[in-house]
């Protein structure tokens, strides 16, 4: 029977940083190597495995879809490979981690951060909830560590985690959806790039709308939409039940993803805040 190869943890390390890092100078600023090797680990990993692992341009670089796949089991090698130096040389993390998350992503943030908090027990976490331009700002001033948000046009950096189709949603037993003005359940105007991008579509295809019920938060907004009062723009991960994504009949405009990313405080991040980063990567980033 033939030997299964073996890969090497530079060569995914150095993969990794790449995506992560947007580009090989970058990634090779990190790990303190010449762009030269940065590019050669790249190409000694392609041909371990046969195939192309990333799409270059002038202005990206983003993983092929046989690099995606590659990704996440190097993602949790490299993890893999932390935890067995940390469990043999007994070095446990401690320190604190003050994040701050939408109440949006309640739908896929508590498990993670529970699995965290159990592997990690010395680690204080601290979840702080608010609208995403807020958490920015607090990320900013210092008040956090990091912030997990939707991805705000007047704040576009912050390391991409996952990318999600933004979807129109109704309720389960109301039709509403071909009703002129079209009725909507939406944020505060400047609080979320959701409410831009349905109002954008809707004048884009010339279609009539009229804000019906404006939300503070996400559990009003599909409580408003649940009730039949209006329709309104989510992700699928941010589905509740009574409310079902509209499909191509209901005569909507197409939206675009959004993009969830993870925004650091200023200088280096302390290394639960890093470890945390990792899981978060590991469990709910579906860059696609």
């Amino acid at each position: 029977m033939a030997r299964t190869p073996v890969l090497d943890l530079i060569l995914l390390q150095t993969f990794a940083r790449i995506v992560d890092t947007g580009g090989f100078t970058a990634a090779g600023e990190e790990l303190h190597l010449a762009q030269s090797t940065v590019s050669a680990h790249l190409a000694r990993l392609e041909d371990l495995v046969g195939y192309r692992l990333l799409r270059r341009d002038r202005n990206s670089v983003e993983p092929t879809p046989t690099g995606e796949r590659l990704l996440a089991h190097a993602r949790r090698m490299l993890r893999q490979n932390a935890l067995a130096w940390q469990e043999l040389h007994e070095d446990q993390l401690a320190g604190r981690i003050r994040l701050g998350v939408p109440d949006d992503y309640v739908g896929f943030l508590p498990e993670v951060l529970g699995e965290f908090e159990l592997r990690y027990p010395a680690v204080q976490l601290e979840v702080h909830c608010g609208l995403s331009v807020e958490l920015i700002e607090q990320v900013q001033s210092g008040s956090l560590d990091l912030a997990v948000v939707t991805r705000q046009p007047s704040s576009p950096g912050g390391k991409v985690l996952r990318r999600e189709p933004l979807v129109w949603a109704g309720a389960v037993d109301h039709d509403i959806a071909d009703r002129t003005p079209l009725p909507l359940a939406l944020s505060r105007r400047g609080v979320c790039v959701f409410r831009e991008q349905a109002l954008a579509a809707l004048d884009s295809a010339g279609r009539e709308w009229r804000i019906a019920y404006t939300g503070s938060s996400l559990s009003t907004i599909v409580a408003a939409v649940r009730a039949g009062l209006a329709v309104t723009a989510l992700t699928p991960s941010m589905l509740a039940d009574g409310v079902q994504v509209l499909d191509e009949s209901a005569g909507l405009p197409a939206l675009p993803r959004i993009e969830i990313a993870v925004h650091f405080g200023q200088g280096r991040p302390s290394e639960p805040a890093r470890e945390l980063y990792a899981m978060l990567q590991e469990r709910i980033g579906n860059i696609v």
